[in-house]
């Protein structure tokens, strides 16, 4: 079946409008009445994980300090007071992105809930997606393209680290490509929420991606660079999904339901 094509015919409003804006957006509709179940669901099991990985890590790392104190001579053991909170600060982050890819797992049935009940909220129309047990037995489905996405990623991620070890190019363009692709992969992780709830396959999403890549790639930096934050990571991930939703459905939903005919 031909991919349907995303014509420049929108509204000014909705040409004008970056990815950076739909994911401020998603700001605003997290709040909104009849979301908020969807959104702090698997925000409050993200925390409750965290929280406890988190203990048992500073538990582990204050063991790692006395050890290294003990080691220390007397006129050294200052660097305790230095080292202690930014060695904290370092596990905050790295356990934040650990956890960021964990959650897209664990939440992903959620995600897909969330997305639907946004585009029901913005377009007022019913999606007539089935019950729980429809859910339940689309499970399957939904992981397998968790785990397309996965393979999307691994070769590509592996292959951009290894520009670090560059001369030169791992210094200075690296970083850069890092985060271009870094960029391209949120706005696929979380447009893909509302192309999979109407069954467009993987490989078309990323291709309707690529005809907006301006818009994809600023929503997608929007989202690495708020992700980067510890704490505020935490509520990326609904943000995220609200605000790709709104995306979907001002630039893709009319050609997917309709294939050939362009979005007004």
């Amino acid at each position: 079946m031909s991919r349907p094509s995303l014509s420049s015919a929108r509204s000014t409003a909705v040409q004008a409008k970056s990815g950076f804006n739909y994911f401020m957006d998603g700001f605003s509709l997290i709040r909104r009445p009849g979301l908020r179940t969807f959104v702090f669901v698997p925000l409050l099991i993200n925390m409750l994980l965290f929280a406890s990985a988190f203990y048992y890590a500073l538990g582990k790392l204050d063991e790692l300090f006395a050890y290294v104190s003990g080691q220390l001579p007397e006129y050294l053991s200052w660097l305790n007071f230095l080292l202690w909170p930014m060695a904290v600060l370092a596990m905050l982050v790295v356990m934040a992105f650990v956890f960021s890819s964990v959650m897209n797992w664990l939440a992903a049935p959620f995600n897909g809930l969330l997305a639907e009940k946004v585009e029901q909220l913005i377009t007022g129309k019913p999606m007539n997606t089935g019950t729980t047990m429809d859910l339940m037995k689309d499970l399957p489905r939904i992981l397998g393209r968790e785990w397309l996405k996965l393979k999307y990623y691994l070769p590509r991620a592996i292959l951009f680290l290894l520009l670090f070890w560059v001369p030169l190019l791992g210094q200075t363009a690296a970083p850069v490509l890092w985060f271009l692709f870094s960029s391209w992969m949120m706005a696929i992780q979380y447009c893909d929420y509302p192309f999979d709830n109407h069954k467009v396959p993987f490989d078309d999403m990323r291709f309707a991606l690529r005809q907006t890549k301006g818009t994809s790639m600023s929503f997608g930096a929007a989202v690495t660079v708020f992700s980067m934050i510890p704490i505020v990571n935490f509520i990326v991930m609904p943000v995220a999904i609200c605000g790709a939703t709104a995306m979907w459905v001002d630039k893709y939903r009319e050609a997917y339901r309709h294939p050939g005919i362009a979005p007004e």
